[in-house]
């Protein structure tokens, strides 16, 4: 019997953390729609291009790019709980600040706040879940962390424009800083279930291998991570800011059919994620699953593309691309994971985690201005053919990730 009560203490203690760190994530998440849905709010406001508007999510995603790749070391130096937490707060002073906004500079600087506020969620959410949670359960905590990060994504439209429709946009965008600031304190009220700071401190203290603080960038597995993220999530990147009205233009749907579908797109993702995370732990051959689920995604870019797909058919192309996308998670995170242990042991998850994940936001910095260029010469249908052709080169960065890992 005594053995159970452990056993017990440990479930509850794993599940415990992993909600607290799925929620942290899910709001780091919502942060990235709260300004897409805004588009044409903003653009009325301050007469703005596609490209222009685009330029604020490029802005955010620079900021949070370069900063995530420095945030892992101040993560392995300071503790992922201090840093976590002032990430959100930064959020929060971002959606205020965009709140605030009087003029289209403004709003880039509200984007830059948030996106150094957004900086921190992968090395420090990754940090605390590889330190906190016991081996067997990492794959479901990886994959409740991108359903929750998938859910922050579903839910931030829907609150956005709904405050935009029934107050205007500098409400919703205030509507967003309150939800941060909800955030931080429900970190804060449950701080003993995360605080690192005597396990950062005993790896700081450990001996580590004579390979510098920047030994990980020789790594060649560290290197095809990065690219993976980078492409998969530049396809990503084409949906999040210009989804609806492509679907709308191309296919002569509704608008809130077209939003439907990116819905659709964000839950089947959830659902993917969910899903992937009960393979992701078994065997050594996480690449083939990521592969085949991305192959599945890029058919559906590549049928929307085409224009052939009757138009009823949009909202369950884009949910079954979304799962296949979000199926794959689980499996990458392991990867990684595996690439960070081997080598460098934990004291290196925080900076190795924020190079890595580096990835996804310098390809969603890029993709607005490369899809927005597509948008404002009306060629709607290059923007899933784009989609398409990123997903294609994320199945052979996938399969160059597990060939090296294995290696």
């Amino acid at each position: 019997m005594s053995a159970a009560i452990p056993a017990s203490t440990a479930l509850r203690r794993d599940a415990s953390v992993i909600s607290l760190v799925g929620f942290a994530h899910g709001t780091s998440h919502f942060f990235h729609f709260v300004m897409p849905p805004l588009f044409p709010w903003l653009m009325r406001e301050f007469g703005l291009t596609f490209t222009q508007v685009g330029s604020a999510m490029t802005i955010f995603f620079v900021v949070s790019g370069v900063g995530q790749a420095l945030a892992g070391f101040v993560v392995d130096r300071l503790g992922a709980l201090r840093v976590l937490c002032g990430g959100v707060a930064l959020l929060s002073a971002g959606g205020l600040a965009l709140a605030l906004a009087p003029s289209f500079p403004m709003v880039l600087v509200a984007a830059a706040i948030m996106g150094l506020g957004n900086c921190v969620f992968h090395p420090a959410d990754f940090t605390l879940l590889n330190r906190r949670v016991s081996s067997p359960r990492l794959g479901h905590a990886f994959s409740v962390h991108g359903l929750t990060g998938s859910l922050g994504w579903a839910a931030a439209p829907v609150f956005v424009i709904a405050l935009a429709q029934a107050f205007g946009w500098r409400i919703a965008a205030a509507g967003a800083a309150g939800v941060g600031l909800l955030a931080l304190g429900f970190l804060f009220a449950n701080r003993g279930l995360l605080d690192d700071t005597e396990i950062n401190v005993a790896e700081a203290a450990a001996p580590k291998r004579s390979v510098g603080s920047f030994g990980f960038l020789g790594v060649g597995v560290v290197w095809m991570c990065f690219a993976f993220f980078l492409v998969s999530v530049m396809a990503f990147g084409g949906l999040q800011n210009f989804g609806p009205p492509v679907l709308e233009r191309l296919y002569g749907v509704t608008l809130a059919f077209a939003t439907s579908g990116l819905t659709a797109y964000l839950l089947g993702s959830a659902a993917g994620v969910a899903t992937g995370g009960f393979f992701a732990s078994k065997g050594e051959r996480q690449d083939r699953l990521v592969a085949a689920a991305l192959g599945a995604a890029a058919v559906c870019s590549i049928a929307l593309a085409s224009g052939a797909a009757p138009a009823w058919s949009l909202v369950a192309l884009m949910g079954m691309m979304g799962f296949g996308v979000g199926f794959s998670g689980p499996s990458r995170d392991i990867l990684v994971r595996r690439a960070a242990t081997s080598t460098f042991g934990s004291g290196a998850y925080g900076r190795i985690y924020g190079f890595v994940y580096s990835g996804i936001d310098t390809g969603l910095a890029i993709a607005p201005l490369a899809f927005g260029e597509f948008m404002d010469a009306d060629r709607y249908s290059s923007v899933l053919w784009g989609v398409a052709t990123m997903q294609c080169l994320a199945i052979v960065t996938a399969l160059g990730v597990g060939l090296r890992s294995r290696k």
